[in-house]
């Protein structure tokens, strides 16, 4: 007998007493979240682990985004930083680099001469520091924030910030590319030396906006 047939000998003896064309009810008697925060508690917790994954945070309100955006590539220095199609317009409105505007027809290497990429998210879990991109207008494909080496994410405070994973699973759709980044992409090899930059954007900046 083989593995895969132990296996479904398994399932089936398992599902034994279910009716057929019925589906067994699933227990989801975990934990939502571990323990109670306000709303402020939660976004101090969400920064935290954002940094503690080395992730450059930064706060502030919707009024002074414009000119934060600025100083964050002007320090970077890009000639072009990439922007999803529906981007909020006034987020780069101060910004001096020329927009790079995704299409369809591009290929990975012309988005490799790309710098920077400014894009929203989908939504924020505070517990693991993750945030998540659903491909939504203000994010674009999800190539567009894999392959610039600098990713400046937008989340608005508090409306995408969630505690847990199981809060934000609620809110996505999982029909959509749904890209979970805790942190710049890093790696490390047998020795554990730590290389960021592998896989997706070695500089990665979250700003939590008011």
């Amino acid at each position: 007998m083989s593995s895969r047939e132990r296996i479904l000998g398994r399932v089936r003896r398992a599902l034994a007493d279910v009716p057929p064309d019925e589906d067994a009810p699933v227990e989801r008697d975990y934990l939502r979240e571990h323990g109670e925060r306000t709303v402020e508690e939660t976004v101090d917790l969400l920064a935290e682990n954002l940094a503690d994954y080395r992730a450059v945070v930064h706060r502030t309100d919707s009024e002074e985004l414009p000119h934060l955006i600025m100083r964050l590539l002007a320090q970077r220095g890009p000639q072009y930083v990439l922007v999803p199609p529906g981007l909020p317009p006034e987020w780069m409105s101060a910004a001096d680099p020329t927009r790079v505007h995704d299409r369809a027809v591009s290929t990975a290497r012309e988005l490799d001469q790309v710098e920077s990429v400014v894009t929203g998210c989908a939504v924020a879990i505070a517990e693991t520091g993750t945030i998540v991109l659903d491909g939504s207008p203000d994010q674009g494909r999800r190539r567009i924030s894999l392959i610039p080496d600098h990713h400046i994410c937008v989340v608005r405070v508090p409306d995408q910030v969630v505690a847990s994973v199981p809060q934000a699973l609620e809110r996505l759709d999982p029909a959509r590319p749904l890209t979970w980044i805790s942190g710049p992409s890093a790696t490390s090899d047998i020795e554990l030396d730590r290389v960021e930059g592998v896989h997706g954007p070695r500089t990665l900046e979250v700003v939590l906006v008011r």
